[in-house]
């Protein structure tokens, strides 16, 4: 591998992880046109381990905008990335893989009180499970083809 290609690869996997990264800041903050922009225009998204729906990104981003509603602080942290870049004989290519492992505590609405730390406090709902991601190398950067949650546990209130 030459020094130039390496360093290709570096840029790539830092570009990668720029938009996983990404992914987590736009569903806790709920910026639901962040979270499209992360996905190619064929790009789809696969919640139904965790209870939720499958289908193309800009319809589970509408389904998640609902949803989220539920749980106006959230906090998901996603860790214990793999990157698999696609090799084309000493030469990144264009696909790639990313497994990760995902921390999702929420709190759940309380009724319009303050949720903050200091106030009255909902419940919190907290998950985790492995992201599997695919990445394709697009014009304007690495974009999301699939995201697959697999929710491999949940604790919630009660």
């Amino acid at each position: 591998m030459t020094q130039r290609v390496a360093l290709a690869t570096v840029m790539d996997q830092l570009s990668i992880d720029a938009v996983i990264t990404g992914y987590a800041v736009a569903v806790d903050d709920g910026a639901w046109e962040d979270y499209r922009a992360l996905f190619v225009p064929e790009g789809r998204a696969d919640y139904r381990s965790a209870g939720g729906i499958e289908g193309p990104a800009a319809d589970v981003s509408e389904w998640l905008a609902e949803t989220m509603r539920l749980f106006p602080v959230r906090q998901h942290l996603i860790v214990n990335r793999l990157l698999d870049l696609q090799d084309l004989g000493g030469y990144p290519g264009d696909h790639a893989q990313v497994r990760a492992d995902y921390l999702n505590p929420m709190r759940l609405d309380a009724g319009g009180r303050d949720t903050a730390a200091g106030g009255e406090t909902a419940p919190n709902f907290v998950s985790g499970g492995r992201y599997t991601f695919e990445l394709l190398r697009t014009e304007p950067g690495w974009r999301i083809l699939t995201v697959v949650v697999h929710e491999k546990w949940r604790r919630v209130p009660g």
